[in-house]
């Protein structure tokens, strides 16, 4: 068990660090200082140990011990940058469960998440198509709001056609500064 808490600490460590240098390349100094804080915490860093595997999520292996991942449902619920922190019941009073809109800069965090998601478990293999391909195998589950949806996937698209640092700009430029929605529907 030792090692598998050793082990765990690394890899959410590295992974932590990672998106704190993406974070900062497109000036999201606070949510790269604070991103995923809550892993440290016992209800999610004692499961990441047990279940720890080195090259995927631990909440994976929980959820098919358990039929459900503790550790998940603490952490979504404490981290904007995953879409499921914006799941609610419609506003039309349908009681359906729908996507609410993203603020720019956690989608923003979010493609940092995924990128260093990728590098920390791809390793060397890595390459700048990985985030976007895990998306593509599991955006047909997503309940996430269209703008979000589609300005994640342009984020996506970028890095795997045209690489990390055009990505980084593009954010920069014309999402944290010129306010990516605004630019889309006029308003």
């Amino acid at each position: 068990m030792y090692m598998k808490w050793l082990e765990h600490l690394k890899t959410i460590s590295h992974h932590k660090k990672l998106v704190m240098e993406h974070c900062f390349k497109v000036g999201l100094y606070y949510q790269g200082i604070t991103h995923d804080l809550s892993k440290y915490m016992p209800a999610e860093f004692l499961a990441g140990a047990r279940y720890y595997q080195g090259d995927r999520s631990p909440n994976d292996a929980e959820r098919k011990a358990k039929g459900y991942s503790a550790a998940w449902l603490h952490h979504k619920g404490r981290n904007k940058h995953h879409l499921e922190y914006w799941i609610d019941y419609s506003a039309t009073g349908d009681h359906m469960l729908t996507g609410i809109r993203m603020p720019e800069k956690y989608v923003v965090e979010m493609f940092c998440d995924r990128m260093a998601a990728s590098k920390t478990y791809r390793k060397e293999q890595y390459c700048d198509s990985d985030p976007y391909a895990y998306y593509e195998h599991s955006k047909q589950a997503y309940l996430m709001h269209p703008e979000s949806q589609a300005l994640l996937e342009t984020l996506l698209l970028l890095l795997k056609n045209e690489g990390e640092e055009a990505a980084f700009t593009f954010i920069r430029k014309n999402v944290l500064r010129k306010k990516w929605y605004k630019n889309r529907t006029g308003h």
